[in-house]
């Protein structure tokens, strides 16, 4: 469920009209519901509650320190990518003995930075990392927990820019090359191997593809006690789908339905790492129309928001819904959704102000007629949206608000042109 709906003519988040918020913060705007985002949380808490795991949510998926600290009220741990996540988590007030840290990049000052602070563990992406992880460690007279990231080679039927488990993808180890890595274990001196990870991809509607790589993981873990080696933990990583268009992806409950009984039969502490899950249906994407554009072979709806403010369909060619709000011109009268134009309806590309042809929010979209000063909420914009935008063209990115019943609070401050500069530096005098 989401706390996005229409309320006569107005949409509202939980409740507060949208057209209020468009009206006192201005646009490009992110709106979230806190009751969704702690909502979705807790059903995939309840629907795993007989092996109770360890929900580090996902936090490249939406990593504002306001979202961050919802979920950790709720109990939940981070799944890192960065150092720069890593900071955000402490800051939020993670435990750090609930932060795993993922990425195939970990540079030396990272992992030394997520030693000293004690984390729960490293997800390891190649051998290289794990000498890494080793020698920093021995500099640091520490003994470091890391688990093993798997690449189980499975297809998760998804977009292949966010496709993770195949062994063409940059990510993870072969099952071979692991098990020489547990077989060698004992000369890695300030190292415990105490768990092993998958991540096969995101936006993943089936339960096959997990079905598929869990029961490689299981015999995998079978031939490893039969070699001796005990581990404590598994990361089944995340990247379940949500509804942006037409898709019917599994519940909560769904999934744990179909690989709870897999998980049982390892006898381990159950790691899992949501993002779009929880955060995807919490947020949207508040745009204003600026203007109509009619050429020979197109009509184009030009708004405020463009792909440095949500890059999803320009990277991926994603689908948002889109939802028209009309402003009346009575700055008495709210923003509203107007039924009255459902019969009058156009193809349009819906654009942004940036420069490139790339920079679109929908393409040959059906929509009501639409008009200078119209609003639209871009819906399913809470994960890799303001995650992912940018400053390009020197755009100052959205604000962002949390709606709490009927409070909003502002969480991100629009930035200023002052913010645009701050780290450069300008040379005086001539070059």
């Amino acid at each position: 469920m989401h706390e996005f709906k229409y309320k006569g003519k107005d949409l509202y988040c939980e409740d507060i009209k949208i057209a209020d918020l468009a009206r006192r913060f201005g646009t490009p705007l992110y709106v979230y519901s806190y009751h969704t985002l702690v909502d979705h949380f807790t059903k995939l808490k309840n629907a795993f509650r007989e092996i109770n795991p360890l929900i580090c949510y996902s936090v490249k998926a939406n990593s504002n320190l306001a979202i961050l600290k919802a979920l950790i009220d709720k109990g939940a741990g981070l799944d890192i990518v960065s150092g720069g996540e890593l900071f955000r988590a402490l800051k939020a007030g993670c435990p750090a003995k609930k932060i795993v840290y993922a990425s195939v990049g970990k540079t030396g000052s990272e992992i030394e930075e997520a030693i000293k602070k004690g984390i729960l563990f490293f997800n390891v992406e190649s051998i290289g990392e794990l000498e890494n992880i080793t020698r920093i460690s021995k500099k640091l007279g520490k003994v470091t927990n890391v688990a093993i990231r798997i690449n189980p080679d499975v297809e998760p039927k998804t977009h292949k820019y966010i496709t993770t488990g195949k062994l063409t993808n940059k990510f993870g180890i072969d099952f071979k090359s692991a098990q020489q890595i547990f077989l060698l274990r004992r000369a890695l001196k300030n190292i415990r191997i105490s768990g092993l990870h998958i991540h096969i991809g995101s936006q993943i509607t089936e339960s096959q593809p997990y079905v598929a790589a869990i029961t490689k993981m299981i015999s995998f873990i079978n031939k490893l006690k039969a070699e001796g080696v005990v581990i404590d933990y598994l990361n089944i990583g995340g990247g379940l789908g949500i509804v942006y268009d037409k898709e019917t992806p599994q519940t909560a409950i769904d999934y744990a339905g179909k690989i709870l009984p897999l998980l049982k039969r390892t006898g381990l502490k159950i790691i899992m790492e949501p993002g779009r899950f929880i955060v995807g249906n919490a947020g949207v994407l508040v745009t204003k129309v600026l203007y109509v554009k009619k050429t020979p072979k197109k009509e184009f709806v030009i708004v405020d928001a463009g792909m440095n403010d949500l890059v999803r369909p320009s990277l991926y060619e994603a689908y948002h819904n889109i939802l028209l709000l009309q402003e009346t011109g009575d700055p008495d009268v709210h923003l509203r959704f107007s039924r009255d134009r459902r019969q009058e309806t156009a193809k349009v590309d819906i654009v942004g102000p940036i420069c490139e042809s790339g920079d679109f929010l929908a393409k040959e979209r059906m929509m009501p007629r639409l008009k200078e000063g119209d609003y639209l909420a871009v819906m399913s914009a809470g994960a890799y949206g303001f995650s992912m935008s940018s400053n390009y063209n020197s755009r100052k990115r959205a604000q962002e608000v949390m709606v709490v019943n009927k409070r909003a609070i502002l969480i991100r401050k629009r930035e200023t042109n002052q913010d645009l500069i701050r780290n450069e530096i300008m040379p005086k005098g001539s070059l």
